[in-house]
């Protein structure tokens, strides 16, 4: 059923993974994670606005509903690498995370220095608030400002929302809000949309079709889910590719559509395959106690729009509601937001219209244009002098974008120099841009050192002819960025076993635990594991899960003598640890895991072993940060809201 308004509205292929914005499993007692003790059961819709949202998260991408953990390498003051034989990572200390003191400068919100229009955002009283924020204009100040002054006004953290679009951010803010105001903010909701709404979904558990203890599942998880699913109900995924569908279902749910809705509107003929699927698909993802990225804000929108008395409980927690890059926002987004701040209608925006830029994968501009209409009497300012470019830069910019036709009207000025002038070369192809990008830097690099030099490109696959040209030129380069740290395989490897414990129904991290170490269990014994679930299912019942299956495997039911005897093995090795690990911590459940199943002395034998493991003892440090600092409230349960 559709939760629509009547009149409106990385390319990685690793698999699922736990991070600061994903899905480390919940905790069932209080704010402590346990193994044990959790239940089990099993726009335009053609485009796909939600289906890459490793372009802002999946750093945004959120282990969800919890609190980010940037750089945790940076968090610790010792470490001891993970190594087969040195106890797993045990021995790291923790930071001490008390707020500094304020100082003179910082302490006092009152004395921080801001000009006149940001000294009217972080002071506006109640109402709606709507922060025009030109490029460098400060905006960050702003926010944390505004937070922390209404913390200081008798705010309790615990009735503040602050959404942000990336973790990094939220971590950002947090920890110069509590620089601010010299204390703790434990209790503040801090987080990107999708980390919130998560955490609604564990509190609002028994209101869905879900357990507290359910996975999300990525990209790749719901693409291969959608291949299991596309064969179930007549489709070939090698004539109808999964992700396509999923790119169709993907814009469905962030426009609010249903199944049922979609159906009704189906109007060509990849749309009517998808009308098929995405029933059978939302199924599988019940039967696995499983939500897929987008499904998070469906469901929370739902929530709050359909069941007694959520809106109501969420509207008396938070009294305050803040929301960066509000030009981002989508329309399940907007309407999430609509529901949280309509009992009090304190809702504070920060964004600027002239910085929208994922219109392709479905923000919808209008949530910042239309401001006013939808949230009568708010208070506008704008934020125009910008503290980061020279005079040359903004002249230009505000030459090209004033001829945006829908935009707020606003002109960036600054009391910078005006700086170097801005030049433009036209090449013919890239071969020939990048021969004068390689020339230009080395007839300078005698006068400035290669530091000081950077080449933006628009995709990754632009860079072949820069780095063709450098190394023909004799210029070193470093290329920045690579794989996120929660991307990286043997991340993903090792807390698929952590989902698979908490949630013996997640089959997308059985299938990826199975495989690593490998144990004799190939392709094909695995097909036929997925038809002796399916054969012992009658009409209309659920499918056992794979995890379940396994634990009997035999091969007399058609699998290799070695692959049935690595499955009960695997199987049986699941349910020791889980058996032994009643009430412990995350990273205990990390280490048991590596230890049980000699996850470490398999990844010691790679090429690149020594670097995969130290990746695997940060998982372990950035778990033990997790358990220390994470944000919720010690009694924040679905009893608390009531």
């Amino acid at each position: 059923m559709g939760v629509r308004e009547s009149d409106q509205e990385r390319d990685r292929r690793a698999g699922p993974g736990w991070g600061p914005d994903r899905d480390l499993p919940p905790r069932s007692e209080r704010s402590a994670f346990r193994v044990s003790g959790t239940r089990h059961r099993t726009g335009d819709p053609s485009r796909a606005p939600g289906q890459d949202l490793q372009h802002r998260r999946h750093d945004q991408e959120a282990w969800l509903g919890r609190r980010p953990v940037p750089g945790a390498a940076h968090h610790r003051r010792h470490a001891r690498w993970l190594h087969p034989s040195r106890g797993l990572g045990a021995g790291r200390e923790l930071p001490d995370r008390t707020p500094a003191s304020p100082s003179r400068e910082t302490g006092d919100v009152r004395g921080l220095r801001l000009n006149p229009e940001q000294r009217d955002a972080v002071e506006h009283g109640e109402g709606p608030l709507l922060v025009l924020a030109g490029a460098g204009s400060g905006k960050t100040r702003v926010l944390t400002a505004r937070a922390a002054r209404l913390i200081e006004q008798g705010l309790e953290p615990t009735r503040l929302l602050a959404v942000t679009f990336t973790n990094k951010a939220a971590g950002e803010m947090r920890e110069r809000i509590e620089g601010l105001i010299g204390r703790s903010t434990r209790g503040l909701w801090i987080g990107t949309f999708h980390s919130v709404a998560a955490r609604v979904l564990r509190i609002e558990a028994p209101n869905t079709s879900r357990t507290r203890a359910f996975t999300i599942y990525d990209e790749d998880d719901s693409i291969r889910t959608l291949r299991d699913v596309m064969e179930s109900v007549g489709y070939d995924p090698r004539r109808w590719a999964p992700r396509a569908l999923r790119g169709r279902i993907s814009g469905a749910k962030n426009a609010l559509m249903g199944p049922a809705e979609y159906e009704s509107e189906a109007f060509d003929l990849l749309s009517e395959v998808v009308a098929k699927v995405y029933p059978a698909y939302q199924r599988e993802l019940e039967r696995r106690n499983a939500y897929d990225f987008d499904d998070l804000l469906f469901e929370t929108v739902r929530l709050l729009e359909t069941v007694d008395g959520v809106r109501d409980r969420y509207g008396a927690r938070f009294a305050h509601v803040l929301v960066d890059e509000y030009q981002d926002t989508n329309h399940a987004q907007y309407r999430m937001v609509k529901a949280l701040a309509s009992k009090h209608g304190n809702l504070c925006v920060v964004g600027d219209d002239d910085q929208a830029v994922y219109g392709w994968r479905g923000a919808d501009i209008r949530n910042i244009l239309d401001f006013e209409a939808d949230f009568h009497g708010a208070h506008v300012v704008r934020l125009e002098r910008n503290y980061r470019s020279t005079g040359s830069i903004l002249e230009v910019a505000n030459a090209v974008i004033s001829r945006n036709l829908a935009r707020k009207p606003k002109r960036l000025h600054t009391e910078r120099e005006t700086g170097d002038p801005i030049e433009v070369v036209r090449c013919d192809d890239e071969r020939a841009e990048a021969a004068w990008v390689s020339s230009r830097i080395a007839a300078d690099r005698s006068a400035r050192g290669l530091n000081e030099f950077a080449v933006l490109y628009r995709t990754n696959a632009q860079s072949r002819a820069f780095e063709e040209a450098f190394r023909r030129s004799g210029i070193p380069y470093r290329i920045v960025g690579g794989v996120p740290f929660y991307e990286r395989r043997e991340v993903k490897d090792v807390i698929a076993y952590l989902r698979l414990l908490v949630n013996p129904a997640d089959d997308a991290a059985f299938l990826r635990a199975v495989g690593w170490p490998r144990r004799g269990v190939g392709a094909k014994s695995l097909e036929r594991l997925g038809d002796l679930a399916r054969a012992g299912a009658g009409a209309g019942e659920a499918l056992e899960p794979l995890a379940a299956v396994a634990a009997r495997a035999r091969h007399e039911d058609g699998i290799p003598r070695a692959a049935a005897r690595g499955l009960r093995r695997f199987a049986e090795g699941l349910a020791d640890v889980r058996a032994s690990l009643s009430g412990c911590g995350a990273r205990e459940a990390l280490e048991a895991c590596v230890a049980a199943f000699g996850l470490a002395t398999a990844l010691a034998e790679e090429e690149d072993g020594a670097d995969r493991l130290e990746n695997v003892s940060e998982l372990f440090a950035a778990a033990e940060v997790f358990e220390r600092d994470d944000v919720e409230d010690p009694d924040d349960e679905a009893t608390d809201l009531e």
